[in-house]
């Protein structure tokens, strides 16, 4: 029996593992954009059910669905909080000393000598296989 193609425009599900997996590689699994305070304040996501702040610029994000395992690539960004109205600068997201898990990931928006700087937005993105 000769197996045939199908062609599809969209696939989508509610909720699932289709539904943050997206059926193909090489996408963002989960993203969010939160602001990065003592109550972070989530802005925009996708698969990302809360943000947790553990100490100055140092962040949970919890994925609404989890990872299939945890050797994931976590990339972002950070916005410095100015107090003196001079323009904000970018800083690094990283992740913290802390191994990924495949329900969240801890995050530290990171100034250049290594030190967690608070922030007014974070921007996390997650790739997985």
């Amino acid at each position: 029996m000769p197996y045939g193609t199908i062609n599809v425009d969209t696939i989508t599900a509610s909720t699932g593992v289709l539904a943050t997996q997206n059926g193909m590689t090489g996408i963002a699994k989960a993203w969010a954009n939160f602001a990065g305070s003592a109550t972070p304040t989530i802005n925009s996501s996708f698969n990302v059910s809360s943000v947790t702040y553990n100490s100055t610029g140092n962040y949970t994000v919890t994925f609404t669905t989890v990872m299939p395992n945890a050797n994931y690539v976590t990339l972002g960004g950070c916005l410095e909080s100015t107090a003196d109205g001079a323009q904000p600068t970018n800083r690094v997201v990283a992740p913290t000393r802390t191994a990924p898990l495949v329900g969240s990931v801890r995050v530290g928006c990171v100034f250049f000598d290594g030190a967690f700087q608070s922030t007014t937005a974070v921007y996390v993105a997650v790739y997985s296989s």
